[in-house]
């Protein structure tokens, strides 16, 4: 090992004490992260994509056989009691069982939702662990909240969450204050990326986490592969002919207008090693979350692929940018849409992955 190698003795336990679940080319898991589910009030920043999430899991993942990983932050018990969110998203908690009829169904905590593990009446204990490893072939995803890869607050996670959900509580809750949350603190979101990213290199595993609330594909945030996907285009213009390339000028028009759109909200860092010309590993996922102002990100895992969908309200007319130049597809005559923003063969993502570590 390295002199310079980084160690993660927290990441490293969870990896040897998660859930084994073995894949195969006839599973089909979807990844939900940071619900954030509170009371139903105006401050239950789960209350406005709600409709959408029971919709989809509904009518699109249930009976698409879908099994579920729920992957921490689920219950927001920062500024609500548990009792308010079960009582509120009861048929919620109904509907997820539902899904260990497909397969399986497990819920990892995050720190908003960590104090689940002192409450004994808790509908989905049965489910809930800390971290979830699958066994694709000889190959290893896991699956965990994130927020570990934090170490001093991890460590002082007990002292710590009854100060914040005091403070939030009591405090912030009836002032209309906005939650507190690392994904709202970019230097301290990409260190937590970082940290994971160089353990999964290091584990040679890829890692599929949560907290953050940014959605990561392959290492890559939405900034990153805009750029790449820039620049491939630029070199496929020099061989291209009349028409193509001016599709191919449009279509790089059109990506300098979202790429300006994610540099105006603040310029995120990629996940690059700096060490193989800084060639990205993929080696990190990110589900997003579900309490964005215009939709929800998700995570699919279907045979050999994996891909970062987005549903959302169909009427908004939205433009996305897709890998695969997927359009939109609406659900039924629900007015909600997924779209595929992103895919790639598990079978590459750990090629990839061994060569480049």
């Amino acid at each position: 090992m390295s002199p310079h190698t980084k160690k993660h003795p927290h990441l490293d336990r969870l990896l040897k004490r998660a859930k084994p679940v073995t894949l195969d080319h006839s599973s089909k898991v979807l990844v939900l992260s940071d619900l954030h589910m509170g009371n139903g009030g105006r401050l239950d920043e789960f209350r406005q994509n709600s409709e959408l999430v029971k919709t989809m899991l509904e009518r699109y993942y249930l009976p698409g056989q879908y099994s579920l990983v729920l992957n921490g932050d689920i219950e927001e018990l920062f500024k609500f009691s548990l009792e308010s969110i079960a009582r509120q998203w009861s048929d919620f908690y109904d509907l997820f069982f539902k899904f260990g009829q497909n397969g399986f169904f497990w819920k990892t905590y995050g720190n908003h939702d960590a104090a689940l593990l002192d409450e004994r009446e808790y509908r989905l204990a049965s489910s809930l662990v800390e971290s979830v490893k699958f066994h694709y072939g000889d190959e290893t995803l896991l699956l965990f909240h994130g927020h570990q890869a934090a170490l001093f607050l991890w460590q002082t996670c007990s002292m710590f969450n009854r100060s914040v959900i005091f403070f939030l509580r009591y405090f912030a809750k009836p002032l209309g204050i906005r939650n507190f949350s690392v994904a709202y603190n970019s230097r301290q979101r990409f260190a937590i990326e970082q940290s994971i990213y160089e353990f999964s290199n290091q584990s040679k595993i890829v890692s599929i986490i949560g907290h953050t609330h940014r959605p990561l594909f392959e290492s890559l945030s939405k900034a990153d592969f805009l750029n790449y996907r820039i620049e491939e285009l630029c070199r496929a213009y020099s061989t291209a002919d009349g028409e193509k390339r001016a599709a191919i000028k449009l279509s790089i028009v059109e990506l300098k207008s979202e790429l300006d759109g994610c540099y105006k909200k603040g310029k995120v860092s990629g996940l690059r090693s700096g060490i193989y010309n800084n060639l990205t590993i993929p080696s990190v996922f990110n589900s997003g979350c579900t309490i964005g102002k215009r939709g929800i990100t998700a995570l699919e895992i279907e045979g050999s692929t994996i891909r970062l969908v987005y549903w959302y309200n169909g009427k908004q007319n939205r433009k996305f940018i897709s890998e695969r130049s997927n359009r939109p597809m609406e659900l039924d005559s629900t007015g909600f849409s997924r779209i595929v923003l992103n895919e790639d063969s598990l079978d590459y993502v750990f090629s990839r992955l061994h060569l480049l570590t």
